[in-house]
This record gives C-alpha cells, structure tokens and sequence, in this order.
C-alpha cells in the first residue's frame, strides 16, 4: 500500500489515534477491497468495528483513482444505525478544513418521512400511508401528466395560494379560478368527502418546518359537478415540477431543492425538514439523492428483500458500492424469512373476492343483466379493455378463480384433520390451541409437498401456478383503475407465492401451513378461524445462494459482528466460500479480541448437567435438574447491581422468574421480559436501568441481549442458561437440518448449534462495553465447561477465557470476583 493512501485514510478517521486493530483492519479491508474481495472481521465490543468499515469505505470512494462511489450500510440493529450516524458525524468533524463533509442518508419508510402521517392530518395514518401515498401520486401524475388537465406547477400554486387564503382570512377560501379549475379542501376526518370544508385554517408543521400547504389533503376542481374534484398531493406536485422535464424522472437529483455535498449526514429530521420547507415530497428527494451521497445506511430489507430492491434500492446493488454487513452473523437467519415467501388464508379469500369482482361485470354483460348501481357495459369494456393489453384472458382469471377456492377448501380440510389428530375435541375450548406447523412432506425427506400432489391429481396444469403472478397483475390493474385508487390488492402477493411454489426445488425448499395463534371474535364460535391465521408457506432452508449471489453484485466490502466464529461455517452459509474459490474474490479473515483489562472480569463454564428437555422437564416439574440451575441463578443474583438472567425460551424465562422472586423473598426485584410490543420492551428496559440492582429475566431469542448498550454501571453480570439450540421438534427445523447435512455436510452443527452459541454469545457480551465496566459473564451447562460429543466449548473463541468450575465452586468464584473487584451495594 502507498504512503498517500495511508495518510489519506488517517484524514478520514474519527478520533485522535487509531488503536492496533484498527490499523490493521482499515489497511486490510481497503487492500481487499480493491482487489474486489470482502474482509470478514470478528470483533469484540471496544474493536471499533463501525469506524473501521467507516473509514475503510470512505477512502475508497474518495480516491479518485478507486472504481467505489458509495457506501453501503446494512445493520439489523437499531442501536447500530445510530452508532454509524454518530460516527459518521464525528469523522465529519475532525476531516481537514479544506475537506467537502461526507455526505451521508439514513434510510426510512415512507411513514416516517411523509408530513402528513407525521402530524396525523389529512385522513393519514400508519395503516394506510402506503395506499394512500401511490393513490395520491398517482392522482397527482395524473392531472400534471401528458393528457392531464392542468400542470404540476399549477396544483403547487393554487395549494400554496389556498393556505395564504386561509391564514388571512381565518376561514376556507373559494377556487382560484386558473385554467378554469381550482384547489379545494377536504376534512382531516374526511379525506374522501368531495367538497367537504376544512375546518383548520392553519400550515401543516412538522420537523420544526411550516410547509405552505393546509393540514387538509387539497383536490382540484376542473369546474366539474359535485363530487368530480380531484385529490393530488402537493408535496409531490411540487417534486414533479421541479424535475427538469415535468412529469418525467431525467435527473431526479435537481429536483432535490439543497446541496447534497455540503449537508454532511442527511438524517430523516434533516430530510423531512429541508423538504418541507421547500414544499417538496421527503419521500421522493430520499429516493432522488439515494445513489448521490457517499454513505447509505439502511438494513438488510434495502439489499436482500426483492420488492425492496426492486422498488427503491436496486441502483445501489452494483460493483460501485462498497457494502458494509453490521451484525453479520443474523445474515443468514434474516435473509432466510426475506427470501422465504408466503400467504395467509385470509389473503386467499381476499384475492378470491377481488376476482369475483373482476369477473362479475363480464357474466352480467354475457347474461344481459346489470351490475350493481351501474350500466351494463361499462364495467364489462373496462375489463375487456385491460385483458386485451395484455396476453391474460377471461378463461384464465375463471380458472384462477376455480383454483383458488378449491385450494381455501383444501387448507381448510388439512387443518381440520390436523386439529382432530392433535386436539380432539377442539372446537370446545379454541382457547386451548398453541401455535402449530402442518408439514406438506416429510421434512427428513425432499420430496413434492402435498399442495402440490393435490392440485396435480384435480387437473390443475403447471399453467395455473405460473400464470398467476400475470393474473395477479391485470387485476390489480383493473381494480385500480375503476376505484381510481391505488391500493395494495391480494391478488398479486398470491400470485409470487404461487409461482415461487412451482419453481422453488423440494430439497433445499420447505412448503407448510403455519397456524399462528391469535382471535378474532367475527368468526363463528367453532371454527379454527377464530383461534388462528393460517399461512401458506414456502421457506428457503438455505439461503446462500441467495446471500452470495447479491455479495457479488457490489464490489466489495466488510462483513463484521462480535459473534462470527467458527469462520468457516460463516463463510459456508453466506457464500463467501464460493465467491472465493470459484470467481477468484478474495476473503481476508480477521480476528480482534477483547482487550479492555482482563482484571475487571471473570467468566464462568460452570458444570451443571445439560439444560436440555430431557433433563430438565416441563417448568412445572421440581427435577434435579432444576433445581441446581435455581440454586446456580439464586448466587448469581445476589450479586450487587443489575444481573441479566438469558434463558432458552420464554416459557423458561417464567420459570426462572418465578423461582427467583421466590428464594430472593423481596432483597431485589425481578423483572420478566414478555413476548410484548417495542413500547412495552423499551419501558422494561428503563426499569431495569433505573434505581437499585435489579434482576432481568428474559429469552434469548427475545431483543433484550443483541444491540443493547449495558455498559458502565448497567449491568453486573449475565448468566446464560443452557445452549439455546431451536425446537428441534418443528418440522421446519428438520427441514432446515436436513437441507444443511445436503449442502453442509453437518447440518445440526450448521443450523442449529453454531447459530445458538452466537445467541450465548451475543448475550454474555452485554456485560463489558468499555474500559471501565466490570462484571462477570456466566455460561451455565456442562456443554460450555467439558468436552463430550455434544461439547460446544470449541465453538468459544478463546475458550480457555471461560475457566470451567463445578455447581459447589461457583460461589466460591462469584465472591473471589466481589472481593477482587471491590463491588459494593451501591454500585
């Protein structure tokens, strides 16, 4: 490497002086990057990972002489996100002055950056700001576009001019009278009433900007009848007309109405504000300056998800960006549901209505007879109309129909027998029901699923399940275009799970019906629906093709989390492997440790027999088992401060609780994690850190030990019950199991263990985040502690760090480390 580069990416770098691993790892990633390749880096809190792939990326887009043009961050984490905001604000503030600030985008939905959802006006909500928002441009596309009866410019000038009427006047003004039409306003509270009045005379707010529009969704008025009024957004009109050619997208990046060199980090308040003060869409300057700046930030839905990158993100998706994978080891796991795919029966019944729909104008028109509240035909020679631009016919949409009431009666047979095989008796207590998966083949066998056997044997060619999606399509076109509303209809994700269900192989696909547990009180008291959802399933089992086939599209980059070991098995399911032997991209490993003073820790293997099922029993049980594990919890808990206490499930997280507020009889409060809403999981989470030590129950499949900050006086220690391999009794476990002994060889090693003791990991690693911390980190099940058949101790990076002890030993060790460490009551 050259001097020049060297100094170049020292420029680039946040602080003051770059520990040992950083060197290395910034000197590493840019010297694989530009020989195409990615560096797979595992790091322990205090590595200073983000500022590393920050740094490391930066130079290559900011050297001339480099093919990069962008960075792009992918983390599933929350508190990562902001973690490469504040570091990316902190490399902007010490770049030479004579530096332009790296500019830098967070990606958000549109109902975070939307001013009307923002402020809940206009009818906007969370539920519907998707629908409503396409419905509106559409709309607003359609009055300023080719054939439209007025200009973008004008929509813009008449909403801005309608709010100066409103602000003078205290109350609605009349039509403006451009072009023989006008801009009205609709309620908040009836978004769809015409020639509703509005009652607020006030400028919508939002971000700490005043727009120049009404609170109130505008529509315009071509002189019409009542009723015939137009709604448009003037956000958008605004964005429309400030494209260079209107109504066309040319180069998007003029219609953004600031500097995207000089604003540094463009946060989604920066977004929002800069817009709307502009009067401008956020939503539509985010997408216009997406592939401008030199840091995106967003997750793993903006490059594995397919409609995600279909829709906005697929410019970032080539050899120009240099891709950064935050929290690397929940790749597999998360693009395994993104790639998976999958239908309730409710959207079955949705998507048969809308054919029905569809297809009942045209019979009434056949029979002679009138649709409902219209003329004969005019339905009928829309839908003759849309199938004729298309290669898709009525007999088509007839059988598509057929197939799709004859599957619902199908599922419906399947989960009855289901229900009757596994729950006699059912329908007299549904509240009694659990989750439950019905396996369309056996999953320890690849072979076709029963779905698709069942179709084969009543005639259905392989024509109905390709053709569907095209089906799906020219409905949903239909449906639009006579509603004059752009809404998501069922009928397309139909159609994709139908076509993936015939493409998709048998050996490394897996099709069940998900019975997810919920109620709903409209269903009648004995039917199954009341109790659950059911979902048609199609699950990728392994997603690695899937993963390195789109790690090949960028042109490389950084792979990084505390919790990748063992590397081989990392680089196997993601695909880096054959990235490497078979397209010659390098993959350079690097390994960074934890280097904050091994004198305020200590970590515990203790001995206790395998907390397994087998073992342990149901919670309700007082087996031996258990009870060595509560007396193991009991020491652990009287440690001074905060303890976090990670269990398999939780099922066992209850049990857990239980006995501790139990034997600690009141001398500190037990807090138990839930299966619960973001808001609910956040407030545990202040009661945990505030006042006097605490004891935090929860499941380590739950959110509290990933992405978590404990550091300084927040937590004491962590304890970790058992190895928290999945149910290996779910059919799609053994699917997924079997699919990996086919591509892996070692599928329980694979699938199941390794992921699990990253789990472990992940939670242990909540205890020291800095210099300062001290605690002690506890991995309770012999597995951790001897070597056996079963062992896991070899999958501990350094495991010699987790010194084995026995169940009588362990308190023993607990009050060396209080003494050792001077932890008092207060800390």
């Amino acid at each position: 490497m050259s001097t020049e580069a060297m100094t170049n990416w020292r420029s680039i770098f946040g602080h003051d002086e770059p520990y040992d691993e950083q060197i290395d790892g910034i000197e590493t990633a840019i010297d694989t990057a530009d020989s195409g390749g990615y560096t797979v880096i595992e790091g322990a809190c205090g590595t200073g990972k983000t500022m590393i792939a920050l740094t490391a990326g930066i130079d290559r887009v900011r050297d001339p002489n480099s093919p990069y043009e962008r960075v792009f961050v992918l983390t599933s984490v929350k508190q990562q996100l902001r973690q490469f905001e504040t570091d990316l604000e902190r490399i902007n503030e010490h770049l030479p002055d004579e530096w332009d600030p790296v500019s830098g985008l967070t990606l958000v939905g549109k109902s975070d950056v939307c001013p009307y959802n923002r402020e809940g006006a206009g009818g906007i909500t969370d539920e519907n700001v998707y629908d409503r928002c396409e419905t509106l441009r559409e709309r607003t596309r359609g009055l300023s576009g080719e054939g439209g009866s007025t200009t973008a410019a004008t929509l813009t000038s008449q909403a801005r001019s309608h709010q100066v009427g409103l602000a003078d006047s205290g109350f609605p003004t009349g039509s403006s009278g451009n072009e023989g039409g006008g801009v009205s306003e609709r309620d908040d509270h009836q978004p769809h009433s015409p020639r509703a009045t509005h009652t607020r005379g006030r400028f919508l707010e939002t971000a700490g900007e005043t727009s120049p529009y009404s609170r109130s969704i505008p529509a315009y008025d071509d002189g019409g009848p009542a009723g015939s009024e137009v709604e448009f957004c003037p956000f958008y009109a605004q964005y429309l007309e400030d494209l260079p050619d209107e109504g066309s997208e040319g180069d998007a990046l003029e219609a953004v109405p600031f500097d995207v060199t000089s604003t540094g980090l463009l946060t989604t308040e920066d977004l929002v504000s800069h817009s709307v003060r502009h009067g401008t869409c956020p939503h539509s300057v985010m997408g216009a300056v997406l592939s401008h700046v030199e840091v995106v930030i967003g997750n793993y839905y903006h490059a594995f998800d397919p409609l995600t990158t279909a829709a906005f993100t697929g410019a970032l998706l080539d050899e120009s960006t240099f891709l950064v994978c935050d929290e690397a080891h929940m790749l597999e796991p998360r693009v395994r549901d993104l790639v998976s795919d999958g239908v309730t029966e409710t959207t079955l019944r949705d998507g048969e209505t809308e054919l029905s729909r569809v297809l009942q104008p045209v019979r009434f028109a056949q029979d002679g007879r009138e649709t409902q509240g219209g003329s004969k035909t005019a339905d009928a020679d829309l839908v003759r109309g849309e199938l004729q631009e298309t290669d898709v016919s009525i007999e088509e949409l007839e059988r598509t129909l057929e197939f799709i009431q004859d599957l619902r009666g199908e599922l419906d047979r399947r989960i009855r027998a289901h229900l009757e095989r596994t729950h006699p008796g059912w329908q007299s207590d549904l509240t009694a029901l659990d989750d439950a998966e019905i396996p369309l083949r056996d999953p320890t066998e690849p072979t076709p699923d029963a779905i698709s056997t069942w179709a084969t044997e009543r005639g259905y060619s392989d024509a109905i399940w390709v053709r569907a999606e095209a089906v799906g399509a020219v409905v949903e076109r239909i449906l639009n275009e006579a509603e004059d509303e752009e809404k998501t209809r069922a009928l397309p994700a139909i159609g994709r799970l139908l076509g993936a269900w015939y493409r998709r192989d048998h050996t490394t696909n897996f099709r069940e019906i998900e019975l997810e547990r919920t109620w709903d009180e409209m269903e009648p008291a004995d039917s199954w629906r009341r109790a659950y959802t059911a979902r048609m399933t199609v699950h990728n089992c392994v997603p690695s093709d899937a993963i390195g086939s789109r790690l090949a599209a960028f042109g490389g980059g950084i792979l990084m989390s505390a919790t990748l070991e063992p590397m081989d098995a990392f680089t196997e399911v993601t695909g880096l492997e054959y990235l490497a032997s078979e397209e010659d991209r390098p993959v350079v490993e690097r390994r960074y440790g934890l280097h904050f003073p091994a004198e305020n820790r200590e970590s515990f293997a203790v001995s206790l027999p395998k907390f397994t099922y087998g073992n342990r029993g149901s919670p309700g049980e007082e087996t031996e088992t258990r009870r060595l594990y509560a007396d193991a919890l009991e020491s652990v808990a009287g440690l001074p401060g905060n303890v976090l206490v990670g269990m398999p499930s939780y099922g066992e997280a209850e049990w857990a609780a239980d006995v501790l507020e139990e034997r600690l009889e009141g001398e500190k409060p037990v807090l138990l994690d839930t299966s619960s809403s973001d808001g609910e999981t956040q407030s545990l989470k202040d009661e945990f850190f505030a006042g006097e030590g605490k004891v935090l129950v929860t499941s380590l499949r739950g959110t509290l030990t990933e992405g978590v900050d404990y550091s300084g006086d927040r937590l004491t220690a962590a304890a970790i019950c058992g190895v928290p391999i999945v149910n290996t009794a779910s059919p799609r476990t053994k699917a997924v199991r079997r699919a990996y002994d086919d591509a892996f060889g070692d599928g329980f090693r694979y699938a199941l263990t390794v992921p699990a003791v990253r789990k472990a990991r992940q939670a242990i690693g909540r205890v020291i985040r800095g210099p300062e911390d001290v605690g002690v980190r506890l991995l309770l099940d012999e597995r951790y502690a001897r070597e056996s058949w079963d062992s896991v101790r070899d999958l501990l990076p350094n495991s010699d760090a987790f010194q084995p002890v026995s169940p009588d030993m362990l308190e023993y060790g607990l009050e060396r480390f209080r003494r050792r460490c001077e932890i008092s009551d207060s800390v």
